[in-house]
């Protein structure tokens, strides 16, 4: 781009000129500073422009978490039951209640929760604190 500018520049100067040797080498040779501030001045201008818009892009909010993809197991594991309760797969009793509780609390029927994932929430409870007889789910 500042190769073609400084074309445009030097063939208007030339053609204002007068076609004179002499006069146009002294316009190029005016015109080659001037160039350069301008090329200076833009490389600045994008300079302020990147740093605004890597500050803008370092302090935007992080984006939110994707959802899990997929539905439920016809057995339910450890790691599904994890995921259900938002919890590591060796969670602690304690840990696995707390967690039970806020999603149940979340999904309650009687608060307008589905009573089939309130029975999933439930059987995640009983496979983390392995209280299942290996029965499968009731829906």
């Amino acid at each position: 781009m500042p190769e073609n500018l400084f074309l445009l520049v030097s063939a208007y100067l030339i053609y204002k000129s007068g076609y004179t040797v002499s006069r146009t080498k002294r316009y190029i040779n005016q015109a080659t500073p001037f160039l350069a501030g301008v090329a200076i001045a833009a490389a600045a201008l994008a300079g302020k422009y990147g740093i605004q818009a890597w500050h803008s892009f370092k302090t935007r909010p992080p984006r939110p978490r994707r959802f899990y993809d997929g539905g439920f197991q016809p057995k339910m594991t450890r790691r599904e039951a994890a995921l259900i309760l938002g919890i590591r797969e060796h969670a602690t009793a304690e840990k696995v209640k707390e967690a039970h509780r806020k999603v149940m609390v979340a999904n309650h029927p009687d608060a307008g929760g589905s009573h089939y994932l309130a029975s999933k929430i439930n059987e995640a409870k009983d496979v983390m604190l392995r209280k299942t007889k290996g029965s499968e789910s009731a829906f």
